[in-house]
């Protein structure tokens, strides 16, 4: 019988995947209208980044390795941020909706640092509770966002 547990870090290692490679090819547009369009935003690695994090927690959290877990936890939840200027043309861009887009990096925030303190206490429940709602906050971010932001900063594809 299989485990329900690894059935789903498998299903979730997958969506971090292709989030992130969604994200990552998303950020490599944030100067498609400038000068610079040919050299990478800052976001881009920042999101790379991210990925690699989130996908490191999954594959600690399947071997039960909590102390890896607590190490990469404050790097998801206390992320880069782009430079000044990159960031300012996308809260530009955002408008309005830059309060809902920070209300989602701070759900990430909290959700991290929860997941680090679990960790910390090696309780893998709470541990992958906290993922979970790490995992849902990013996902909730890139549902609002993803599209658009593709759509302003690549054009449509």
């Amino acid at each position: 019988m299989e485990n329900p547990v690894s059935h789903l870090l498998n299903h979730r290692q997958l969506l971090t995947i292709a989030l992130s490679v969604a994200l990552a090819t998303a950020a490599t547009g944030l100067g498609a209208q400038s000068a610079e369009a040919a050299k990478p935003m800052a976001l881009r690695s920042v999101m790379e980044r991210l990925g690699r994090d989130m996908q490191a927690v999954t594959g600690a959290i399947s071997k039960e390795e909590w102390t890896l877990v607590a190490e990469l936890a404050p790097k998801i939840a206390k992320h880069a941020e782009p430079p000044l200027g990159e960031k300012m043309r996308i809260l530009g861009w955002l408008g309005t909706d830059a309060g809902k887009f920070r209300s989602f990096d701070g759900q990430v925030q909290d959700a991290a640092s929860a997941m680090g303190d679990a960790a910390k206490r090696g309780d893998g429940q709470a541990v992958i509770a906290a993922f979970s709602k790490t995992q849902q906050s990013c996902l909730a971010c890139h549902q609002s966002f993803r599209q658009s932001f593709v759509e302003q900063f690549y054009g449509s594809r």
